[in-house]
């Protein structure tokens, strides 16, 4: 019998593993030719031919357009502010339902707010953990206006069967394309299958530049309204010439010409890097083949995952041991890991207390859905019991780490009797 590093064996994982990191001597350069020009923005918030933004902000955009087969990319300070400028440029106004999954960053749940839209949760599919297209057409109602789509963990939700829905029913569909670049379905990237996709340049993706994210459509329209919501709208609308002023005013989500010189040097090497995290995931899902009780990560058919994490399903009642003291082994091991993921985001506050003065508050008074407890049945199971994540694109272990990482997951599961009487604190 091999001794959990727990019960003060020796851990399965030699030595600390290295975190993920992107930039190099390409960025360096790229910023240094930046600051010798000295134009460090060149965005001005009125109208003029600066009003789009400066060489390195143009410049990366089209590279990106070209990357992913897309006519139209406006970038953004943030995946969050494209988010919000895209609820803006679809036309959500006060009372306009947005459907959301609530597995997922806060962000997506909360850009409808921003102009008075009300979040509508639909349940994920528990293999995927993408939004469930049926729970979708069920949330439908004449008040629905859009639907966002979140590419959870760097996989493609079912984009075909909710481009379908949205279609049929006259809704825009936005693909939260996060924790997604260069992921597909049916040979098509995902966040381009939408009206609109949204990407992270946070730096803990995939690729970065240190805060960023890139908003890209085929509609010339809404990418004209895109690129005036980031820069004070309504200083340039009258000069566009555009007729619909709902929503167009200011804000400044601008990105940076030093950030776009990062991000262009990232989107030369994006595929090597997303390539690298594919690897590390799949050997792990192949390494833990076989062990009763943890379900490694399903890839939906004619779909490429880029695993942002790695999400497997733990079975508690298979393997006798709670899920957290499992993962409490793990760390023990060496293995950094995560459980739950994200709380079901109708659990937070500002769902859950809308209520200030005596009266519901904005844009809450406007609707009566609810956001009760057992909403989404699937994501609060997975979150609470099931979820078990090894952070792909936190750390950047060697092949040898990754055989360990493998030998510490088996090493546990084979002798999980031995935490039969761990317990954990309190919370």
């Amino acid at each position: 019998m091999t001794k959990l590093a727990l019960l003060g064996g020796s851990p399965a994982v030699s030595g600390p593993l290295q975190p993920y990191r992107t930039t190099g001597v390409e960025e360096e350069r790229a910023v240094l030719r930046v600051m010798r020009d000295g134009t460090l923005s060149a965005f001005l918030g009125a109208w003029a031919p600066e009003f789009w933004g400066g060489p390195e902000v143009k410049a990366f955009e089209a590279e990106w357009g070209a990357a992913f087969g897309i006519k139209h990319t406006v970038s953004v300070n943030s995946a969050t502010s494209g988010l919000i400028a895209a609820m803006g440029a679809i036309g959500i106004g006060p009372g306009d339902e947005v459907i959301v999954p609530p597995y997922t960053m806060s962000a997506t749940a909360m850009a409808p707010l921003f102009y008075g839209g009300i979040p509508v949760f639909a349940d994920i599919d528990e293999d995927y953990f993408c939004l469930d297209p049926q729970c979708v057409a069920d949330a439908i109602t004449p008040k629905t206006r859009a639907i966002i789509a979140v590419n959870l963990f760097g996989q493609a939700a079912d984009l075909t069967a909710l481009r379908a829905l949205a279609d049929k029913h006259g809704l825009y569909l936005i693909e939260d394309n996060a924790q997604g670049p260069f992921a597909a379905q049916d040979g098509k990237y995902a966040g381009t299958i939408g009206h609109i996709g949204v990407f992270s340049l946070n730096y803990h993706k995939h690729i970065h530049t240190g805060e960023g994210g890139m908003c890209v459509t085929d509609d010339a329209m809404l990418a004209a309204r895109l690129g005036m919501i980031r820069n004070h709208a309504e200083n340039a609308a009258d000069h566009l010439g555009e007729g619909d002023y709902t929503n167009l005013i200011g804000h400044n989500f601008r990105m940076t010409e030093l950030s776009a010189a990062i991000g262009r040097e990232q989107l030369k090497k994006a595929k090597n890097l997303t390539a690298r995290r594919v690897h590390i995931a799949e050997r792990l899902t192949a390494g833990v083949e076989g062990l009763e009780g943890l379900q490694a990560p399903k890839v939906r058919a004619k779909c490429d995952h880029v695993y942002y994490l790695w999400g497997a399903r733990y079975d508690e009642k298979m393997l006798g041991v709670s899920r957290d003291v499992f993962a409490k082994a793990l760390t023990a091991e060496g293995v950094p890991n995560a459980t739950g993921y994200v709380r079901p985001l109708y659990m937070l506050s500002t769902f859950q207390k809308r209520v200030a003065m005596g009266r519901e508050g904005f844009p809450f008074n406007l609707t009566e859905r609810t956001y009760d407890r057992g909403l989404c049945p699937v994501t609060e199971r997975l979150h609470e019991k099931e979820m078990l994540i090894f952070l792909v694109c936190s750390y950047d272990p060697t092949d040898s780490q990754i055989d360990e990482i493998i030998a510490a997951f088996r090493k546990v599961h084979e002798n999980r009797h031995q935490l039969a009487d761990v317990s954990l604190p309190a919370a």
